[in-house]
């Protein structure tokens, strides 16, 4: 095994303040391991750990221990205990999570995210990409290019880490064989050019044995570049990058201690400010000028790329979490319909037409997810027509918003041009993606304002407008006592309008079936058109299945607040079955009718709805009547 070489600055004897002022202002280098199972990513992190000395007494006689037990390495140190905590991990000798492990050398700082190599966590190999800056793809000697090298090196570029470093690891295995170094080299190299990887570093090492990790090794004298520490110790670093690019800051807070004061807190992401400069608050459009640089120390004569800071504005404008501060002659865009890549982080997969939250920066916004243009086989970069995404699945599709987002290309900024989707109901991740242009017509469609408004059209009809929502399994009584409400309202003098799910789909909706993507797109074109109807100043009731709750939430997202009443028609299947007025259930039993809800698509029951009807203890009369009076109580006439 090769001795590693380590030598500690001799300041730190000399001068510990010296040493400590010199070690904070390093640059931090960001990187991953990754490539197939059993490269020996794990293997060579801890390696990496062990030779920069950042190892406790007490954790090395724990790895010495651990290694004699549950070890690979026979009676030797296994490093890859080192990473590997699951036990889990442990005892089946492979990376599950991503792992994240810090150390130092007198040169730079470094964090390194160890990540899994098998296909069903490409999602956490994702996880740990995103903010890396170079990549230590790792091929065993023996084995070659495999399709996990190929997988990770696409989402790598895909991610936008343009530092790659090919290690080709387990080089005492085969003897440290120039020829088959330069065989693997060459084969990488066929593949990474033709997925727009336009250079690399190749090295020959040994993560064991630790041959060119941290000094170049005797058994490679055909070798006669850096090791792997030296050339992580020199690449450059994204924040040069940063830097160059115009002034971006996303707001994450307004510090308002006082009267007195109002700031606006954020990270530098890219660029550099001073007092004078003008900005541009993004969305809104409007401008100021930076009057202070405000920090915990002290103001500042100018921040950079990377700096926490809360700027002061010379103008009172609206600016709040989530809005971009830029320069004024400089800004990013603004849109809200955009062509983006996905990669599906969840079990269940894509449902298009679903309302999911969407994070970029500070900023939180409601978005829907088309159908994919096309999917990417990462093994064969094939692009493959598919209606949805799956697990670890990556494809392009379309994402609309509900407002403007402001972004850049993802190519451009990972901050304004990286997001994720996160499930309204369970709060869940289910994706990552990249922004990579807004769509032309989002830019040519604006919105008229209009001189009659929402509340005069109200106030004419001298009632609130609101939308009753009846939502309950097929036979459940839906339409019925919908049809009886509006027949009481319209005799008190109400302007109303009944939108029931059969007629519907006569017309506006004739085009859709009954697949989970279609019912998502049925109530979502219900809700608008029920929107429209409230701007009008209507009464809108609604009789819908809609079974799934987010569809739900959407509509009542649309509408001012108090505005959407959920009612419950509550009918248990086995009642809902007995009635079967248009024999469904019967056909759907038999199997004639496919993805009927109850049966072979599911119904989430509301949970916590304004109103509540059990339809096999009240009567739909008696229904109809509460419903009313809650609706003349609680919407009162406009005076």
């Amino acid at each position: 095994m090769t001795d590693p070489v380590y030598v500690t600055d001799a300041l730190i004897a000399q001068d510990i303040d010296a040493y400590l002022d010199t070690h904070q202002h390093k640059t931090m280098l960001r990187f991953i391991t990754c490539g197939s199972v059993d490269d020996g990513k794990s293997t060579l992190i801890g390696r990496l750990l062990y030779d920069s000395k950042m190892i406790f007494e007490d954790q090395l006689a724990a790895l010495e221990n651990d290694s004699k037990k549950v070890g690979t390495q026979g009676q030797a140190i296994d490093f890859a205990l080192l990473v590997d905590g699951l036990a889990a991990e442990r005892e089946q000798g492979i990376t599950i999570d991503v792992a994240y492990r810090f150390f130092n050398t007198e040169k730079r700082k470094f964090i390194v995210a160890d990540c899994p190599g098998h296909e069903q966590y490409t999602r956490n190999m994702v996880t740990g990409a995103s903010t890396a800056d170079l990549a230590v793809i790792l091929i065993d000697a023996r084995k070659g290019v495999l399709v996990q090298t190929r997988r990770h090196s696409y989402l790598c570029h895909l991610l936008g880490i343009r530092n790659i470093v090919l290690a080709v690891n387990k080089m005492d295995l085969v003897d440290y064989s120039q020829a088959r170094f330069d065989e693997i080299v060459a084969e990488y190299r066929a593949f990474a050019s033709s997925i727009g990887i336009e250079a690399f570093t190749a090295l020959p090492i040994s993560g064991f044995a630790g041959d060119n990790v941290t000094a170049p090794s005797a058994n490679t004298p055909w070798y006669t570049g850096p090791s792997l520490i030296a050339h992580l110790e020199t690449v450059p670093v994204r924040g040069a990058d940063d830097l160059a690019r115009p002034f971006r800051m996303p707001v994450q807070w307004v510090n308002r201690p006082n009267l007195d004061f109002r700031g606006f807190s954020g990270l530098i992401s890219s660029g550099s400010v001073k007092p004078g400069d003008s900005v541009r608050v993004l969305p809104s459009g409007k401008t100021s000028t930076v009057t202070r640089i405000v920090t915990l120390e002290g103001d500042l004569d100018q921040a950079q790329a990377g700096q926490a800071v809360t700027l002061t504005l010379a103008d009172e404008i609206d600016c709040s979490r989530g809005d971009v501060i830029a320069l004024a002659d400089n800004p990013p865009e603004a849109a809200d319909q955009f062509e983006a890549t996905l990669v599906w982080m969840a079990d269940e997969a894509l449902t298009p037409g679903r309302a999911y939250w969407l994070k970029l920066g500070t900023q939180t916004v409601s978005a829907t997810v088309r159908a994919p243009e096309y999917v990417v086989n990462v093994n064969t970069m094939e692009r493959l027509a598919a209606k949805t995404l799956e697990l670890n699945a990556i494809g392009v599709a379309e994402v609309v918003t509900d407002k403007a987002l402001v972004f850049e290309p993802y190519a451009q900024s990972r901050t304004l041009g990286g997001f994720i989707l996160i499930d309204k109901i369970t709060n869940a991740t289910v994706g990552a993606g990249m922004l990579n242009f807004s769509l032309r017509r989002a830019q040519n469609v604006h919105w008229q304002a209009l001189d009659v408004t929402r509340k005069a059209h109200a106030a004419l009809k001298m009632q609130e407008p609101a939308v009753l929502w009846f939502t309950g399994l097929s036979g459940s009584g839906k339409s019925t006592i919908a049809n009886l409400v509006e027949k009481k309202l319209h005799a008190l003098g109400k302007h109303t309008f009944l939108l029931d799910g059969d007629n519907v789909r006569h017309g506006l909706n004739k085009d859709l079936g009954f697949t989970d993507a279609d019912r998502i797109e049925n109530i979502r074109r219900v809700g608008e058109v029920a929107k429209l109807m409230t701007d009008a100043g209507l009464i809108v009731l609604t009789a819908f299945i809609s079974p799934f709750r987010a569809e739900r939430e959407l509509v009542r997202s649309l509408l001012p607040a108090g505005e959407f009443v959920e009612v419950f028609i509550d009918t248990p299947l086995e009642e809902a079955e007995k009635r079967d007025v248009k024999g469904l259930y019967k056909k759907a039993r038999s199997g004639q009718l496919k993805n009927f809800t109850g049966i072979d698509s599911p119904y989430e029951r509301p949970e916590n709805p304004e109103i509540r009807v059990d339809t096999t203890r009240e009567s739909p009369e008696d229904a109809a009547e509460r419903i009313v009076e809650r609706v003349i109580g609680a919407w009162m006439p406009v005076i």
